[in-house]
């Protein structure tokens, strides 16, 4: 195996693996919501501790691989899709950084049963749609390129 294909593979994998974790997630935190309070504790806890800490290790390595990618392959770092995709990896944290604080005012919800629930799930309901969007901004981004 070239370096160019392992190079390649170690970048996208990464990027598959978010993409699908993310919306993983998703599906497990809103099945959990039918269930038992302790039940959908015990997954939000797991994806603010565990899970989203794992994502962010991915996104970072990803913009590490795409600048070697881009060199072995001869491209200008000026091209558009490149410099908009750059622009565009900051807010994944800081939509993620939105999204693990509404995940903890949930959590800190569930544990308090005077308040009202609805206002952060429909907060991290927003961040996880706008980190998605992003997500797959970047990465229709990236299948622009010239191959």
């Amino acid at each position: 195996m070239n370096s160019y294909l392992l190079l390649y593979l170690t970048h996208r994998i990464p990027v598959m693996l978010v993409t699908f974790g993310v919306i993983a997630h998703i599906v497990i935190v809103w099945r959990a919501r039918s269930k038992t309070t302790p039940v959908l504790q015990e997954k939000l806890r797991r994806t603010r501790v565990i899970s989203m800490p794992i994502f962010a290790l991915l996104t970072l390595s990803i913009p590490v691989t795409g600048v070697g990618l881009t060199h072995m392959a001869g491209w200008p770092l000026s091209q558009k899709w490149l410099m908009v995709s750059i622009i565009m990896y900051p807010l994944l944290f800081v939509f993620g950084g939105f999204l693990y604080r509404s995940l903890t005012g949930w959590q800190a919800q569930l544990n308090n049963p005077q308040s009202a629930g609805a206002s952060q799930q429909k907060a991290a309901l927003l961040w996880v749609t706008l980190l998605l969007a992003v997500l797959f901004t970047i990465e229709l981004l990236m299948m622009m390129k010239p191959l």
